[in-house]
């Protein structure tokens, strides 16, 4: 029974002793260019240690977090449209807390030497934006796109055709419309399923091999008649 005594009375000194050490958090939003008022700011949340303890910032910008026990919190601001700063909080017994920046993700055990001002001053930093603006015309952009080039060369390739065929002399004219016509002839019978498309074919790459030479022999038949006779005057 003396046990069980004693270990309700420690329970209860130390329930006293934190309610007695528990600190009323204060502080407020200093308005900026960024978020000038409430109404810019709109309804928000000030968080210890991502929502174990909370509360909401008024109008004129003041927050207040009740009965915060003694320990270590990073404070944090939950608004729809603006981004602040973490901020951490060592409270013990002491009547005010130590306030220090806070970079979101480093260790707790390695304090920063940056000491803030108590109560605490939020900043907002950043506006969120979930929409972009949409893009104008640019015909600039347009032409500089790789299918658009494609599409102009082509145009051109084809508006300078005539002048260049202008200018070839006609034996390479004749050349090249006969080549044409044997290449849209190869064509129709290949798509016909005829199978002298694929016959013509084989004789059209055939034809454009280069032949073999053919060496012609210099000497004469004067030559060739003195080397007979001189092997008969040998034989004799």
């Amino acid at each position: 029974m003396k046990m069980m005594h004693t270990l309700s009375l420690l329970s209860l000194l130390l329930s006293w002793s934190s309610i007695v050490f528990a600190l009323e958090l204060n502080g407020y939003v200093q308005w900026n260019k960024l978020c000038p008022n409430y109404e810019a700011l709109g309804s928000s949340r000030v968080l210890l240690d991502a929502g174990k303890m909370s509360g909401r910032v008024t109008r004129n910008g003041n927050f207040s977090i009740p009965d915060v026990p003694p320990g270590t919190y990073i404070l944090s601001v939950l608004s729809h449209d603006h981004l602040f700063d973490h901020v951490r909080l060592d409270i013990s017994s002491e009547p005010l807390p130590d306030v220090r920046s806070y970079v979101f993700g480093t260790p707790l055990l390695t304090p920063s030497s940056v000491s803030l001002p108590y109560p605490v001053v939020l900043i907002p930093r950043h506006q969120n934006k979930y929409f972009s603006p949409r893009e104008s015309f640019n015909l600039l952009a347009m032409f500089q796109s790789p299918m658009m080039m494609i599409m102009v060369l082509t145009g051109g390739m084809m508006l300078a055709m005539p002048y260049i065929m202008k200018n070839l002399d006609p034996q390479t004219l004749e050349g090249l419309k006969g080549s044409q016509a044997k290449a849209a002839n190869i064509q129709e019978l290949m798509q016909s399923g005829d199978p002298r498309g694929l016959s013509a074919l084989l004789a059209a790459g055939e034809d454009t091999k280069p032949g073999t030479p053919v060496i012609k022999s210099s000497a004469g038949p004067s030559t060739l008649q003195q080397r007979k006779g001189g092997k008969g005057n040998k034989r004799r």
